[in-house]
């Protein structure tokens, strides 16, 4: 499980929607914005920017006040447009497969207003989108968890023009009661519910099917600006990006946190209250480096085992999970599917 990065930014453009649809249902602008430190004028401006803690509180706000009752979050994903997603919605119209969009999708899911984490797992020719809410505060987790998830079949629905094609739908939430009927006319089926997680599975059928707006050329190019944008926004300076250089320096024997804080001349509990001020951890930036790094050196033809190594992990299959983790498939898959892209456009 991993934690909430809350002092991300991400466009407020989720928080307006939010707003929106809340002052519909009875609430004040003030009511919902209460304690966020930003105004209903702020959110509003052009390339306004919120932080994901700014957006949970004002969630918090909202469901204290109407409830939290089932399907509420399944009314406010309804809201969300694709284009509400910025580049990364624009990533997934224009690629050429459902499979592929998810692909996309899931690897720079952290340019979505998601709160949860979304993992591809294949089963055979199947593809199943496993989402954790596990760190979600629990007040606000129900809400969260129907909004993120929702997300799958109401973008499918925009993107298709039609109603999202009949799939498994597994929820980690109590049986909802009456409020089902929100469920089965979001998800065009009846979810299963008390699941041990949640999750959709798609049919090798749905996963092939051309996309309306398909464009590869477009699509590629759609892909560079989500990986620019995510270099960004994870772009680390201060005290963060002092420890980072320090990672980058031998990533094959990376120094403890002990080794770190006696290099910046400081106690490992100083350094940890910096990273975490930062809104990072040591963790986490190690996380970062590795993740960076092997998939620069997946791309520039070393084998699996030689990047396993070259960043410092003693078994393969342990670098194989975190790569998966971090990307949505193993090495070898991810090589594969690169593979399969090149020669598709050398050919056109």
């Amino acid at each position: 499980m991993t934690t909430l990065d809350l002092h991300s930014k991400r466009s407020a453009a989720s928080l307006m929607l939010m707003l929106e649809w809340a002052t519909e249902l009875g609430l004040t602008p003030q009511q919902c914005l209460a304690g966020t430190r930003t105004t209903p004028a702020a959110i509003r401006m052009p390339d306004a920017e919120v932080t994901a803690q700014q957006e949970l509180k004002a969630i918090t706000n909202i469901v204290a006040a109407l409830g939290d009752r089932p399907g509420l979050g399944l009314q406010v994903a309804a809201r969300y447009p694709v284009t509400a997603f910025g580049v990364w919605g624009f990533a997934i119209l224009t690629s050429p497969t459902v499979a592929e969009a998810i692909d996309v999708a899931v690897r720079f899911v952290q340019l979505s207003y998601a709160f949860c984490t979304f993992e591809a797992r294949h089963h055979g020719a199947d593809l199943s989108i496993v989402i954790d809410a596990r760190a979600i505060p629990a007040p606000v987790r129900r809400f969260i968890l129907e909004r993120d998830v929702a997300a799958i079949p109401n973008l499918c629905r925009e993107i298709l023009s039609a109603e999202p094609p009949p799939s498994r739908v597994c929820f980690s939430l109590p049986d909802p009661g009456p409020a089902v009927a929100l469920y089965e006319e979001m998800f065009g089926s009846t979810p299963e519910f008390g699941d041990a997680e949640t999750s959709v599975t798609l049919t090798a059928d749905l996963l092939n099917v051309p996309l309306p707006q398909a464009s590869s050329h477009t699509a590629k190019l759609a892909e560079q600006q989500c990986r620019l944008l995510l270099e960004q926004r994870e772009a680390r300076t201060g005290r963060a990006g002092l420890v980072r250089d320090l990672l980058l320096a031998d990533p094959a024997n990376p120094p403890s946190l002990a080794q770190v804080a006696a290099r910046l001349s400081c106690s490992t509990r100083t350094l940890r209250r910096q990273l975490e001020a930062e809104g990072t951890s040591f963790r986490k930036l190690l996380d970062e480096v590795r993740h960076h790094l092997g998939t620069e050196l997946l791309q520039s033809g070393m084998t699996v085992e030689q990047v396993s190594h070259r960043l410092g992990y003693t078994d393969v299959s342990n670098f194989s999970h975190a790569f998966h983790r971090w990307n949505g498939s193993s090495p070898r898959a991810y090589l594969a599917r690169r593979n399969t892209h090149a020669k598709q456009h050398r050919t056109q």
